[in-house]
């Protein structure tokens, strides 16, 4: 290829200089629109345990990662994938349904656990917890109360989540 005549070679320089440096885009500084953006979350994430310590998993390709979702998914445990990393669950098996109630603040969980399951450990309340606080979308504090009808009754709350 040969080069431009320099009688051109200005004009191309002028052209190219003025194609980079506008893009059609004004310049603006930062513009302030309020609170940042809640409500999505890219995935579901379960809080599981590993060496001892309570850690987020994420989870893709859930339709809706609403509270009840999250809730079924945690008592389901770590799956294979998981498990082959060292994830573990203190969350016993589910030997019946469950009921997820929120209040209509979304600040209070409800989970209510079928007949026979035993206390949950605290680490167990913690996965628990976490993932509900997850699950709601708001970076407000979620109390959680795990209950078995007659027989107990725990709380937990989101305060010591790890992120």
């Amino acid at each position: 290829m040969s080069p431009a005549p320099r009688s051109l070679r200005p004009a191309l320089l002028c052209t190219t200089a003025l194609l980079l440096a506008s893009c059609g885009i004004p310049e603006t500084g930062v513009v302030e629109t309020g609170e940042p953006a809640t409500g999505i979350r890219p995935a579901l994430v379960s809080y599981f345990v590993s060496e001892g310590i309570l850690v987020p998993v994420r989870r893709l390709g859930f339709p809706s990662a609403d509270v009840e979702t999250a809730v079924a998914t945690v008592f389901q445990g770590p799956d294979v994938r998981e498990r082959r990393r060292g994830i573990t669950t203190q969350l016993p098996p589910l030997t019946g349904a469950l009921s997820v109630r929120t209040d209509s603040g979304g600040g209070e969980v409800t989970v209510e656990l079928p007949r026979g399951t035993g206390p949950l450990t605290e680490t167990a309340v913690a996965q628990l917890t976490c993932t509900v606080a997850y699950a709601r979308f708001d970076s407000a504090p979620t109390t959680v109360t795990v209950t078995v009808p007659g027989a107990w009754q725990t709380e937990g709350s989101s305060d010591s989540c790890p992120s």
